[in-house]
């Protein structure tokens, strides 16, 4: 049975702040049901710590990475089961709030520190050093925080354990002063264009692309993107040489928690039963304020409120929903001008514009099921989870064409919808007159709603579940 140690900084329902978690809340269950033994490695935040069960001690390990108290636990996760180490530092890791950023909203100063450790405690268990009952033959490491993991087992040439690091938004690179590399233990010839320096600095997650054996990304369109000036923040070159070991591997849902037989919404619905939706819509509205009787769709955003999600060019576009009878609610939390520029949208608005600034995962599941649209209108989207959720609730994503928006949503034109493909609306410019002519374009397709139940249905019967994904990410362990 082959033993995979996945490494990451957070995982649902534990600890979320985007994706990454509902990533690894997910693929390593879909993985253990293919048979494979797979552990995870987590470092001791709070959230983690508290919603273990079993957690024992399996070695004490400090002091190291300026840490005094350091200890390795293992326990279970508490949906899945599934057996995880937790890296305990108090010093490091024993804070209230978001894993990575501190109450002033910079990052932690010590972040190299908190997520070197995470690294270097992988490459130790690859080396049998801190369980000698599990040793993982594949470590497969996600994104910036745990980049550093490649770096550490390449610098022990005996070890036979491979190595995989995805990449889930390249625009976190992980990015520290060049004398960082004091704290972390990593030798000066590492410190090179050829290693993890960075422009005068390094980066983790320059050290996961160059010292892996394999690298994935989480859509095929964003992983051919990311070779490009335009989306490859300044590592296209690598990424580039690299190319023959990079592969897009598409995320998948958890359809046991993201379906419209859902506890958490009005009512419940099926593909084959969607008077409940509307249910949904209404309650919806009146939780918030909206009016019921708008003449065009409501219009939901459920993301970080920045300018790569292009919330900016939604604010901007906004007139053109209002103008045509749309509704707008928005759920989430981000740059202050966006949330600012969103709220003065409410207030001006009252009655067709809502906003909830921060994030509830529950209420998240009362978006999906009541708004008939959701927008994705993303700069660049590595994948994107949210445009998934939308499809299995018969909410219709409008989405920009990059990255795995591109590879999930068919656009509602006249030739798919007479092949009975559409499953959404999608758009190319970055600019507001772009997604301003799609949502007046949405608004008018509304008022047809033989059309409008087909696209639904047709979303609403697409299978994007982990079982698909899982596969791929087997062979490619198997390929090592």
């Amino acid at each position: 049975m082959m033993r995979i140690l996945h490494v990451a900084s957070e995982i649902y329902p534990l600890v979320k702040t985007g994706g990454l978690a509902d990533v690894l809340g997910s693929l390593p269950p879909a993985l253990v049901k293919r048979g494979l033994d797979v552990r995870i490695l987590l470092p001791g935040l709070p959230g983690i710590l508290n919603g273990m069960t079993g957690l024992k001690p399996v070695m004490r390990i400090g002091p190291v990475f300026g840490a005094a108290t350091v200890n390795l636990l293992a326990g279970r996760l508490p949906d899945s089961g599934l057996e995880a180490y937790v890296i305990d530092a108090p010093f490091l890791y024993r804070r209230d709030g978001n894993p990575y950023v501190g109450p002033d909203g910079h990052d932690w100063s010590d972040n190299h520190r908190r997520f070197g450790l995470l690294g270097w405690v992988a490459a130790h268990l690859a080396a049998g050093e801190l369980d000698e009952n599990w040793m993982p033959e594949v470590v497969h490491a996600h994104d910036w925080h745990a980049g550093l993991a490649a770096v550490y087992i390449a610098q022990n040439p005996g070890l036979q354990t491979k190595t995989v690091f995805t990449i889930h938004n390249l625009a976190f690179r992980g990015i520290f002063p060049i004398e960082s590399h004091l704290d972390l233990g990593l030798p000066t010839r590492k410190l090179t264009p050829r290693g993890i320096e960075f422009h005068g600095k390094l980066s983790f997650m320059k050290g996961g692309l160059i010292f892996s054996d394999k690298i994935t990304t989480v859509s095929p369109t964003y992983a051919r993107e990311i070779c490009t000036p335009e989306f490859g923040c300044g590592l296209e070159g690598v990424l580039r040489d690299r190319s023959a070991d990079l592969s897009g591997i598409l995320n998948g849902v958890d359809y046991a928690v993201w379906n419209p037989d859902d506890p958490a919404i009005a009512r419940r619905y099926s593909v084959d039963d969607l008077a409940g939706k509307s249910d949904c819509k209404r309650a919806l509205q009146a939780q918030f304020g909206l009016s019921t009787e708008a003449r065009g769709p409501l219009f939901a955003v459920v993301s970080r409120l920045t300018s790569q999600k292009g919330m900016d060019l939604l604010l901007a576009a906004l007139p053109d929903l209002l103008r045509d009878g749309g509704q707008l609610a928005v759920l989430g939390t981000g740059e202050g001008d966006l949330e600012a520029g969103f709220r003065y949208a409410a207030s001006s608005n009252p009655g067709s514009v809502a906003v909830y600034i921060g994030y509830d995962e529950e209420l998240s599941h009362r978006f999906m099921a009541g708004a008939d649209v959701l927008l994705v209108p993303s700069r660049f989207e590595p994948c994107g989870l949210t445009q998934l959720y939308a499809l299995r609730y018969g909410t219709l994503p409008l989405v920009r064409r990059v990255g795995g928006l591109a590879d999930t949503v068919v656009d509602v034109t006249p030739e798919n919808l007479a092949a009975d493909r559409a499953t959404g609306f999608v758009f190319d410019d970055a600019a507001r007159h772009a997604l301003g002519a799609r949502l007046t374009e949405v608004c008018a397709f509304y008022h047809d709603r033989d059309a409008w139940r087909q696209v639904q249905r047709r979303g609403m019967m697409q299978d994007f579940s982990w079982d698909g994904s899982a596969a791929n990410y087997e062979a490619l362990y198997r390929s090592l």
